[in-house]
């Protein structure tokens, strides 16, 4: 009996470790619940893209970083990789490529929302 528990608790623990945790999270703003990286800072989409590319060159990546994935990162359901203007992989939910804001100063900021009228929360 006690090997058959120890069994079921390895194969839970390694059948979850398959699945990869969501590269965002869902926060609570003043303007709702958006999309946030792991420090809690708004995520936000730029209208002048392509899906499943990024438009927004060097100059623009130094106001609007792209929200960068880690190298050896699989893309799964709803969220993609496409490559930033700096080289870089950088995540995309649902085909737009995700981006924080430079002037967003603390988590949940949301400063950046419809700025030019292109940029926009992530949700």
């Amino acid at each position: 009996m006690r090997t058959l528990l120890i069994a079921i608790g390895l194969a839970s623990v390694l059948g979850g470790s398959a699945f990869a945790a969501e590269p965002a999270k869902m926060v609570d703003t003043k303007m709702g619940k958006v999309l946030a990286d792991a420090k809690g800072m708004t995520l936000y989409t730029f209208d002048k893209v392509a899906k499943d590319k990024s438009n927004c060159d060097k100059d623009c990546l130094k106001k609007w970083p792209a929200f960068h994935a880690a190298a050896n990162t699989k893309a799964e359901g709803k969220w993609s990789l496409v490559k930033a203007a700096d080289g870089k992989g950088m995540w995309a939910y649902e085909g737009k490529p995700l981006y924080t804001y430079a002037e967003d100063k603390k988590a949940g900021d949301t400063n950046g929302d419809g700025v030019g009228g292109v940029w926009h929360l992530a949700k």
